[in-house]
């Protein structure tokens, strides 16, 4: 087979996802971009109530981290490039940042990969020095993680090797800011620089001094 129809091939259902999920995650307000976010003028439909499981086998809510700041970003521990990629970019933003600024932001990664990703895994995932300080990850049922995914319109699928009987998971990957109430504020593409991010957060912050 010729290598770019090959290609072609290995990076259609990618972008089909990608494609699925910002024609789902756009509507009909008027979009601005800023340094790489997207922004959003009007009221986004994207956040909700949640209920999971912590790292440390604790019912969670959304309610659990009022009063701060929420990094949200969509993936499961067996990801093999874009999640920890997005997470390291996630770290690297919140480096730049004073040790006050960090306290008011909680970095939280939510898992639809419940089969594989118990507590016990998530617990030693998020304790990577390579990812965020103080990052939580959640986990939960099929039933409650299809209910956050659909509130923050992240699209995943289950992808199987039918050679070795193992699966990846196809998935958008963004990182999403909601504010200390839970509302929705910016989402972060793919690859964003993390300059960009940090100076986000810095100008919410300072906007929105609590």
């Amino acid at each position: 087979m010729p290598r770019p129809l090959l290609w072609l091939l290995i990076a259609a259902p990618t972008v089909l996802l990608i494609a699925f999920f910002t024609q789902f995650l756009m509507n009909d307000d008027s979009q601005q971009v800023r340094r790489g976010a997207v922004r959003t003028s009007g009221e986004a439909q994207i956040g909700g109530p949640f209920e999971l499981v912590d790292q440390t086998g604790a019912t969670v809510t959304q309610e659990t981290y009022s009063g701060k700041l929420m990094l949200i970003y969509f993936g499961y521990t067996y990801c093999p490039d874009a999640c920890p990629f997005s997470l390291q970019i996630m770290a690297a933003a919140m480096d730049r940042l004073t040790a006050s600024e960090r306290a008011r932001i909680q970095p939280i990664l939510i898992s639809f990969d419940p089969e594989r990703d118990t507590v016990e895994q998530m617990a030693r995932y998020v304790s990577s020095p390579a990812f965020p300080e103080g990052l939580v990850g959640l986990t939960g049922t099929e039933e409650q993680i299809s209910a956050a995914a659909r509130a923050y319109r992240v699209v995943y699928q289950r992808a199987e090797d039918a050679g070795s009987g193992d699966y990846l998971m196809d998935h958008s990957s963004f990182i999403y800011l909601m504010d200390a109430d839970g509302v929705f504020v910016d989402v972060f593409p793919p690859g964003v620089d993390p300059v960009d991010v940090a100076a986000r957060l810095q100008d919410f912050l300072e906007e929105n001094p609590g």
